[in-house]
């Protein structure tokens, strides 16, 4: 694989004299194009062997580009508020919107490579973290991020050429440290794990190019060169028309039946019962925050439900029986425009909770399979695949000890309605009703339909769907606690 980047490829100083004007020109009207249509976000991605220069290309590439639309990210060792968060969060909020661009010269394949090379993880967990990023990646695209991504390739004896040089140097001695010897001693294992991590992860939406660094005016000019020639592409190619397409069946179902008509909604608890199993499991949520293992867990709670089902009253019964500075409430609404300027999810991203902390939502990452789907806000295609996202955003989460935890709250038509109008009565609670649950409520066949088909897809092992009967607000309550402390008492292994 890495044989055509060893061949000694050479620009002379006539040709680097003569392009070097054309190249920066076109970087920047290309970024000046990109800025003011806000078209899609170009994600560049520079790594390779040490000693490569990879650094030096970075800087020239701020030094070529406007540097108020261009952001780079040197992402080394892991802070002690990434090491809380899954092991993408720390590029997940960096990323950058829609007309600006972002370099990354520490990237998400950094770890997975060293870890492998020095036997901290097996081939297998390299396949899996591999493949993990390629769905990321295919996520960005999906999106429409342009994801470049360049790979900086040296002979193992011109990497030692090059570690002698900068030591040699008094001025460029600081850049060489014992862990780029002992990766250089490490060569033949980083060339072998380096070209099966390339092969697994180029891909048609977002391939590598291998350049060869051992001619710093060659390795500028390629990329240079490509960078301006996949940005033109894209900006000049013209706007896909938008397809509207009829919402889809839901999948077929045993007897056609929908699983929200299987919920006996008849289930009540009369108000002494209430109090009593509130004090009980209120009680019970507190005692486990407090158990020693539950800092080295977090806990992200998600409500979805019919309007007026009782999602914030569930949400109040939950805060009650926590420490203030424990939890967030995040209610979720329309997106924002730097909201919009990113991935869906990068705004659920951001605010996944630190260990021992709870984020609680109003409301969450289904909007797009739920409100988006059913209004047309987004294209068939659009809210087909954000099943698979949300379902990797929640392995994510898992797999870094976070317990999900997802209700839905279901009333009866006739409820809402009879809910709705109580609403409008009372002066206090006229604030929850808008013109907007009235329209909602016009479409509740199609919104059930959604909601089966969420269930469907994306109740799985690790993060099930908890389905709460909620026409009687006091049952859906203690359901709803009591559910919350049975996950966490299972995450603690008790």
């Amino acid at each position: 694989m890495f044989e055509s980047a060893e061949l000694g490829h050479k620009i002379s100083k006539e040709v680097w004299k003569r392009e070097i004007p054309e190249l920066r020109e076109g970087l920047l009207d290309a970024q000046l194009d990109l800025f003011q249509s806000k078209k899609f976000p170009v994600i560049i991605l520079v790594a390779g062997v040490d000693c490569a220069g990879k650094g030096e290309t970075v800087n020239l590439l701020n030094e070529w580009m406007d540097p108020r639309h261009i952001e780079t990210h040197a992402l080394r060792d892991l802070t002690d508020e990434e090491l809380e968060r899954p092991q993408m969060w720390r590029y997940w909020r960096v990323l950058p919107p829609q007309g600006k661009v972002g370099v990354f010269i520490g990237t998400w394949y950094s770890g997975p490579l060293v870890e492998n090379v020095y036997g901290t993880i097996k081939n297998a967990e390299l396949d899996q973290r591999l493949e993990r990023i390629v769905h990321f990646e295919k996520m960005l695209c999906d999106e429409g991020a342009l994801v470049l991504k360049f790979w900086l390739h040296l002979s193992q004896n011109e990497q030692k050429k090059r570690l002698k040089l900068l030591e040699k140097d008094p001025k460029t001695r600081w850049r060489v440290t014992d862990t780029d010897w002992d990766h250089y001693k490490q060569y033949d294992k980083f060339r072998k794990v380096s070209e099966r991590m390339l092969r697994t992860t180029s891909t048609a939406e977002s391939p590598w190019t291998i350049v060869e660094g051992t001619d710093p005016r060659y390795r500028y000019l390629t990329i240079g060169k490509a960078i301006l020639t996949a940005m033109r592409q894209r900006l000049d190619a013209p706007e896909p028309p938008r397809h509207e397409e009829p919402i889809p069946p839901i999948m077929p179902t045993i007897d056609d039946l929908l699983i929200l008509h299987t919920l006996d909604m008849s289930k009540k608890l009369k108000k002494d019962e209430f109090e009593s199993e509130l004090e009980k499991y209120q009680g019970k949520l507190n005692l486990l925050t407090r158990h020693p293992e539950f800092k080295k867990l977090s806990v992200v709670v998600a409500f979805e439900g019919n309007d007026a089902a009782g999602k914030g009253g569930s949400i109040r019964r939950i805060i009650q029986a926590l420490d203030a500075r424990q939890y967030r409430v995040i209610p979720v609404a329309a997106p924002t425009e730097e909201e919009r300027a990113q991935p869906y999810m990068w705004r659920f991203w951001r605010s996944i909770p630190r260990k021992s902390r709870f984020a609680i939502f109003d409301r969450t990452w289904y909007g797009r399979v739920l409100v988006e789907r059913v209004e047309g806000y987004c294209e068939h295609k659009d809210w087909m695949r954000a099943y698979g996202e949300i379902n990797d955003f929640e392995e994510q989460m898992v797999r870094n000890k976070t317990v999900v935890v997802k209700f839905w709250l279901s009333i009866t038509k006739e409820e809402q309605l009879r809910r709705f109008k109580e609403r409008e009565k009372i002066g206090f609670k006229r604030y929850k009703i808008t013109d907007e649950d009235w329209r909602n409520r016009d479409k509740w066949d199609e919104y059930e339909r959604a909601v089966c088909d969420m269930i469907d897809r994306t109740s799985t092992e690790i993060a099930p769907w908890t389905l709460v009967e909620a026409n009687d607000k006091y049952y859906a309550r203690i359901k709803v606690l009591k559910t919350l402390c049975e996950r966490i008492e299972k995450a603690l292994g008790k």
